[in-house]
């Protein structure tokens, strides 16, 4: 498998990005809805920290990933509608705002709140603004609404990769998935 995409499939850096983002993110977002379940408080402020440290990691990694994608090819997009193409372009574009605007507002909450901002316990990263108790539930509603409506897009991107899959049996999840063969894309005897 090639580093690079070609105008078939993705490359191999470009399908790493892509699934250690979409565990990070999952994984995040599940650990983000269970920290209330912490045993202790300390336990949740570790929890927390860690939290924000894998937030940091995921907007670091898209940032990765946009200078990767400037440079890399594309693979041609698979026969279909138009209005499912405007739908696959509209539904990437509001991910990767999502992808950026989600850990975004997880720092803005912090900055507000007046917490020290943590990578892995290594170094502080500088607030956003000033601290404000004033703007702390509405920084917290922001985060809280970003990662539904994150939710609701992943959603329509994973069913419209699954459809592709299912039922109009191309390549487009295929060519994503590692160590997968693309399917044949000469038609069969029976298609002419």
């Amino acid at each position: 498998m090639s580093l690079r995409s070609n105008d078939r499939q993705w490359g191999s850096v470009a399908k790493f990005f892509h699934w250690i983002m979409a565990l990070l993110i999952l994984g995040n977002g599940i650990f983000g809805l269970l920290m209330d379940m912490a045993g202790n408080p300390m336990q949740k402020i570790n929890w927390l920290a860690l939290h924000k440290s894998i937030g940091l990691t995921v907007l670091a990694l898209f940032l990765l990933r946009l200078l990767w994608r400037f440079g890399d090819k594309r693979p041609r997009e698979e026969p279909a509608p138009r209005w499912q193409q405007m739908a696959a372009h509209t539904t990437h574009a509001a991910l990767y705002l999502l992808i950026v605007a989600l850990p975004l507002s997880g720092w803005w909450f912090n900055s507000v709140a007046g917490k020290p901002l943590q990578f892995f316990k290594q170094f502080n990263l500088p607030a956003l603004v000033e601290a404000n108790p004033d703007h702390q539930g509405l920084s917290h509603e922001v985060h809280e609404y970003l990662f539904w409506f994150l939710v609701l897009v992943l959603v329509a991107h994973i069913g419209g990769a699954l459809k592709h899959h299912l039922f109009d049996r191309d390549n487009t999840l295929l060519r994503m998935l590692p160590f997968r063969r693309l399917r044949d894309d000469t038609p069969s005897k029976g298609d002419h």
